[in-house]
């Protein structure tokens, strides 16, 4: 009781100087006035805008980057040899986000040097540098998109084709792009799946013509699809070509 007291006692006489230091520190959080009418923030409140922005993180992952090809593509290899939750998912997840750091590390490159760095460097207004952190991230993902993803969408939202890519509003790119991934990941999973599929085909022939109907073909065929996966080197393969597929 008698050390409570003490510490409400030790804040009741730091009170008077904190006050102090808050009536002669400078405010946090000011506006100037900017050309054109408008008001530029200082760089404590547009970093905390930053930070909050940050919540949006998974979202542009997906929507943004390698991501979303290289984690279903995993996935399907995962159901094509058919081990069930081998490897888990958290060991997909962290193998899709080196492999999209690998492939993304460009752009960033890109985006960091020509926006962030001067924009920390105080260089470059803010809207300027969200507008061109975001021309890298824009480029990549027009040249992985389809035109005629992009020209359903715009038919969707009415909006007649576009004449150049940089017409293409960000709302439909990031759109588009998200279905032109779902379709090249189904197309690469598609032939990952085709060789899994005749071993076990030829496995529960050879077990039916041996009559062995009650013996299951999958128990008979992880081995040999984990032999053959193995011996060509499957995983580095596999990761080869994806990240290849983005440099095309």
């Amino acid at each position: 009781m008698k050390v409570l007291q003490k510490l409400l006692l030790l804040a009741g006489c730091c009170l008077p100087m904190i006050a102090d230091a808050a009536q002669l520190s400078l405010p946090a959080v000011t506006a100037v006035p900017a050309a054109g009418g408008g008001q530029e923030y200082t760089v404590s409140l547009q970093l905390l805008a930053v930070m909050t922005a940050l919540t949006l993180l998974p979202a542009l992952l997906l929507g943004m980057t390698a991501f979303t090809r290289i984690m279903i593509v995993l996935s399907i290899l995962r159901q094509a040899l058919g081990t069930g939750q081998t490897p888990s998912n958290q060991i997909l997840l962290s193998l899709s986000l080196f492999l999209t750091m690998f492939i993304m590390q460009p752009v960033a490159e890109i985006a960091y040097n020509d926006a962030i760095k001067p924009y920390i460097a105080e260089e470059m207004p803010f809207e300027q540098a969200i507008e061109t952190g975001f021309k890298p991230f824009r480029a990549f993902m027009l040249r992985q998109t389809r035109e005629e993803d992009i020209a359903r969408f715009a038919e969707i939202t009415g909006q007649d084709a576009f004449d150049k890519p940089e017409d293409v509003p960000f709302a439909i790119l990031m759109a588009s792009f998200l279905t032109s991934e779902l379709k090249t990941a189904f197309q690469i999973g598609f032939l990952l799946f085709i060789p899994f599929v005749v071993i076990d085909l030829v496995v529960a022939s050879v077990l039916m013509s041996m009559g062995m109907m009650m013996l299951s073909p999958m128990m008979i065929s992880l081995p040999f699809k984990i032999m053959l996966f193995v011996l060509v080197d499957g995983w580095s393969l596999v990761m080869g070509s994806l990240a290849a597929s983005f440099y095309q």
